[in-house]
């Protein structure tokens, strides 16, 4: 099997094994308040796992960037089609506590956890690597699993370009609504796919704080606190900005209100 294959297979099995656990979750726990808390774990776990394995398969197998986006396109399809309500993504509880459809403590709660998945993919993926299933995990082994800072430009344009791209995929989701739920999941995968094509030189085009942790932050080239201004501030900046002007100064022009923008709670859960 080609080493782009024996990915492909880790990709299919991270997710149907992370797939399996939501299950088992629903089941075992159904109704109960915390279930949500295992599901945010287990499916920020999926996004960061399969993130890693797309960043070394980019940089040490160094596929064609055609093959990446499209492994890209296709890998946010399945992660939107299977979180099962966990938002994954920090910006996704901030919002909804703006939008007052889940408490603070609920948010800071979820967000942990969202940490606690990130932080076991970043742990468990290297002993997968470990295995040597293929010659860009030998190569990467052989490195000591290193990686280096996809920031190519200053840290100001680096910022820029998460703040850009959150603002993009945020203003995405706040009127997606007005699809078919059939074209959810695709349309915001091209949005990120995109986004990830045109801002990925400058900063990587991560625009998610948990995936930027768990994935850029242990790599170096630059401090802890340079990667949070990129990577935290950046991403909460723009997701602030877009819902300032779709909540705030286009309906004070318009004269009109537009909380929440007509968005179930349900779809926004599946999206962020």
């Amino acid at each position: 099997m080609t080493d782009l294959g024996i990915s492909l297979a880790l990709l299919a099995t991270t997710v149907l094994l992370c797939e399996a656990t939501r299950i088992l979750i629903s089941r075992l726990f159904s109704g109960k308040d915390y279930a949500i808390y295992l599901v945010e774990i287990v499916s920020t776990y999926q996004l960061c796992a399969c993130t890693h394995e797309l960043k070394v398969l980019g940089e040490v197998g160094r596929i064609e960037p055609h093959i990446a986006l499209t492994l890209t396109f296709i890998i946010t399809v399945v992660h939107v089609i299977t979180f099962h309500g966990a938002f994954a993504n920090p910006n996704g509880a901030i919002e909804n506590v703006y939008r007052k459809n889940i408490t603070g403590k609920t948010a800071v709660a979820r967000i942990t956890c969202m940490f606690i998945g990130g932080k076991a993919a970043q742990l468990l993926v290297p002993h997968i690597w470990s295995l040597g299933l293929s010659d860009h995990h030998l190569t990467h082994k052989r490195f000591g699993f290193k990686c280096f800072s996809p920031i190519n430009g200053s840290l100001l344009e680096a910022a820029g370009v998460e703040l850009a791209c959150t603002f993009a995929v945020q203003a995405a989701v706040l009127h997606i609504h007005k699809l078919d739920e059939i074209f959810h999941a695709p349309v915001i995968a091209a949005v990120i796919t995109s986004l990830v094509y045109s801002g990925g030189h400058i900063s990587g085009a991560v625009f998610n704080p948990i995936m930027a942790f768990s994935v850029q932050f242990p790599c170096s080239g630059h401090t802890f606190l340079e990667y949070a201004f990129v990577y935290w501030l950046g991403p909460v900046t723009g997701m602030a900005m877009c819902i300032l002007l779709f909540d705030k100064i286009i309906p004070l022009l318009s004269g009109k209100s537009t909380m929440g923008v007509g968005i179930p709670v349900v779809q926004k859960k599946k999206i962020q």
